[in-house]
């Protein structure tokens, strides 16, 4: 005798759109996060390309996680990746939207499927990616992320951005400079339509001045402006300093375009 198949006990995704605060307001009363000037505007912003070149310690991660929370929790059945130099970064980021999630009465737990993941009651899911084209292909997402992006491998960056495609996603990228060369210099120091911020260590509230004057006393000048002061510098193998030669090309002319 044929018996018949109770479908009830799949579970559902609900497509409703959840009814909550906008990003910020969500942030504040929901997650437990109170962010500054400057993260208020990354959260408030719905660019399609956002990139962030700010110091250590202002909170990239802690501002981009929210927003990937907030995405994924308003988006039913949405996809978003989190991509870094290696999967210790990219866990050590969900970890961080993990301890959100539990803010929001969610208990926490992967997807099944992938080690680094976060599933969500509506469907959604965040995954965190390792550093590797190679294993960071197969996804269809509404969000990118790219944290400690000036570390990320070019070829990583090339098989993200073609996952944008059929959902139109969003792509935010986030790091201090690691040198004038790969994807996030160029990306910073070229003329697509992004979102940009820049935030010096002296400009956050969170880090006190005397600690500054003692990095500024015991790094080299060249990597105290690069962790804290938002700088892109040669390697020392150059003439001259790349900026410098951008700086001086009239993109006017067209055969000057580089």
């Amino acid at each position: 005798m044929c018996q018949t198949f109770d479908d009830s006990l799949i579970p559902k995704i609900d497509k409703k759109p959840q009814e909550v605060p906008d990003a910020v307001s969500f942030a504040r009363t929901r997650l437990g996060f109170e962010p500054d000037a400057k993260q208020t505007e990354v959260l408030e912003s719905n660019a399609k390309r956002g990139i962030l070149n700010c110091s250590r310690q202002w909170g990239k991660s802690t501002v981009t996680a929210a927003k990937a929370v907030h995405h994924a929790y308003t988006r039913p059945g949405c996809t978003v990746l989190v991509a870094s130099p290696s999967e210790r970064q990219s866990s050590e980021f969900l970890r961080k939207a993990a301890a959100m999630v539990r803010r929001l009465k969610i208990r926490p737990r992967g997807d099944g499927d992938n080690a680094v993941s976060l599933l969500f009651p509506n469907g959604s899911r965040i995954i965190g990616l390792p550093g590797t084209h190679e294993t960071s292909r197969g996804f269809s997402a509404s969000l990118i992320l790219i944290d400690e992006a000036s570390r990320v491998k070019d070829d990583v960056y090339d098989a993200l951005r073609p996952m944008l495609a059929v959902e139109n996603g969003d792509l935010w990228m986030m790091s201090t400079p690691a040198g004038q060369h790969g994807f996030f210099y160029e990306t910073w120091a070229g003329n697509e339509d992004w979102f940009r911020m820049s935030v010096k260590a002296t400009e956050c509230p969170r880090i006190k001045p005397w600690f500054l004057e003692g990095e500024r006393a015991g790094m080299v000048s060249s990597v105290f402006e690069q962790e804290y002061m938002c700088c892109f510098h040669g390697d020392g193998t150059e003439y001259f300093d790349r900026q410098l030669v951008l700086d001086a090309v009239d993109l006017s002319i067209p055969e000057l375009h580089i």
